[in-house]
């Protein structure tokens, strides 16, 4: 069966969706207090607050840490179709440092999906200003949805009004 062709409208939904059911469930991004402020058909603005329990032993924030956002970001761009999406390959470029206190902003945007793989690209950005991470992740679809049955669902709903 092939698929249907979303409205932009359902596509946001979609998007919407499939954030809130990975959000339930995403138990890193919770610890980190990561907060959502943006998803779109494969885009992501996810934003994190430096805490100091986040800061290395140059008093800077953890490269780990803007990783772990970056990536995150990454992960609901990618995973808003409702397809289970997991990454292939990332690489992250560090440009400058990120101090406790700071309100970090990833943003990610799909630059390539074709069959299995994509490539997304995320800026990481203190709030409003200066880029301090550059990544790309390379993601790969494997089997199932981020919530089960929902698109069979709707394919199946659409058929009987037709």
């Amino acid at each position: 069966m092939t698929e249907a062709k979303l409205s932009l409208a359902e596509a946001q939904t979609l998007a919407n969706a499939t954030a809130e059911a990975m959000w339930a469930r995403d138990r890193a991004a919770q610890a980190l207090n990561l907060k959502i402020i943006r998803v779109q058909p494969g885009a992501a603005l996810l934003t994190m607050l430096v805490r100091s329990d986040m800061v290395n032993g140059h008093h800077i924030c953890h490269g780990g840490m803007i990783f772990s956002l970056a990536d995150t970001a990454f992960a609901y761009a990618c995973n808003s179709y409702n397809k289970n999406t997991v990454a292939s390959a990332c690489h992250i470029d560090f440009l400058a440092p990120a101090h406790e206190g700071e309100t970090l902003e990833a943003e990610a945007v799909e630059q390539s999906a074709s069959g299995r793989t994509g490539v997304y690209d995320v800026t990481v950005r203190v709030a409003g200003g200066k880029t301090i991470a550059l990544f790309r992740g390379k993601s790969y679809r494997i089997n199932g949805e981020v919530i089960a049955g929902l698109q069979q669902a709707d394919q199946q709903q659409q058929a009987v009004i037709s």
